[in-house]
């Protein structure tokens, strides 16, 4: 880039030249921020893993040679299947409705999911737990309504904590979803229709394989999410539906053994990392993105 300066009496000087930066200077600052509070804790974790409480392999062969490990394991990545499931399945009709929807109406649905977002997520999960309990609202509307005779087992079971990780959960995968669904022409769904396809064959053949990459994008960040929830399980499942999260506060908080909950947590990055590596290599972030 070249520059003129003058002086009072009207004269220039001779061009200067302003280096431009580079790319990597750009970047500099948002690189010494990643290695300092990502890479430094996660090898500090990993040093710890393999150190203490003396080094090797230890802590790795103890957690995942435990059947009780193991079951809180395969527990973890249950309940968070099922709560991706349920999210999609729940997510996808309310994007669509979202896109369809006048502006108005579609302004206020989105009030309502920022506001949910917003929240206090101790507070959204209290109260869950009342509304869940054996004498709380969901309970006394049934047998007021006569559908159950006796109250449901809704809370510290795998049934709340679904209820109440998909409760928050929805709107991590409906703005994916809805940004997706928005940018698809609605002339393919005509064309669909006037090639003779009915709602059904639309939905299944044409709608679906174009919303993928946000269903995609959003089922690998609520599933991601909630490999490492712990609030809400822990007040919302009970000690047979311990998650990873929850084994991990209790190997630092209770236990002090900060090898087996580095270990533990090192184990859930790895697989965080593999399922968002998995994602990239059939989808990438340009069709995980819409575009």
């Amino acid at each position: 880039m070249v520059s003129h300066t003058e002086t009072d009496s009207g004269r220039a000087y001779a061009p200067t030249r302003v280096r431009r930066l580079t790319d990597f200077e750009l970047t500099l600052p948002g690189l010494v921020l990643l290695v300092l509070f990502f890479v430094v804790p996660v090898v500090i974790l990993l040093m710890r893993s393999v150190t203490e409480p003396v080094p090797g392999l230890g802590n790795y062969v103890e957690l995942l040679g435990s059947s009780t490990y193991l079951r809180i394991f395969t527990n973890t990545f249950l309940v968070s299947g099922l709560v991706t499931v349920v999210s999609l399945l729940i997510g996808f009709p309310v994007a669509w409705a979202l896109a369809v929807m006048p502006g108005r109406a579609a302004s206020i649905v989105f009030a309502i999911l920022l506001l949910s977002m917003w929240t206090n997520l101790l507070a959204r999960t209290y109260a869950w737990m009342v509304l869940l309990q054996r004498t709380g609202v969901i309970n006394k509307v049934l047998i007021g309504l006569g559908l159950i005779d006796k109250p449901l087992p809704l809370v510290n079971n795998l049934t709340g904590v679904t209820i109440g990780m998909t409760y928050i959960m929805l709107p991590f995968i409906i703005l994916p979803l809805y940004g997706v669904i928005k940018k698809i022409d609605p002339a393919i769904l005509q064309a669909a229709a006037l090639c003779g396809a009915n709602r059904w064959q639309s939905l299944v053949r044409v709608l679906l394989p174009l919303a993928m990459p946000g269903m995609a994008a959003g089922a690998l960040m609520v599933f991601v999410m909630s490999l490492g929830y712990f609030v809400t399980p822990a007040l919302l499942g009970g000690t047979a539906n311990m998650m990873l999260a929850e084994l991990i506060a209790q190997f630092v908080q209770s236990l002090v053994n900060w090898g087996m909950g580095g270990a533990a947590a090192l184990v859930l990055l790895v697989v965080t990392l593999a399922l968002y590596a998995v994602q990239l290599r059939f989808f990438g972030t340009d069709r995980m993105g819409g575009r």
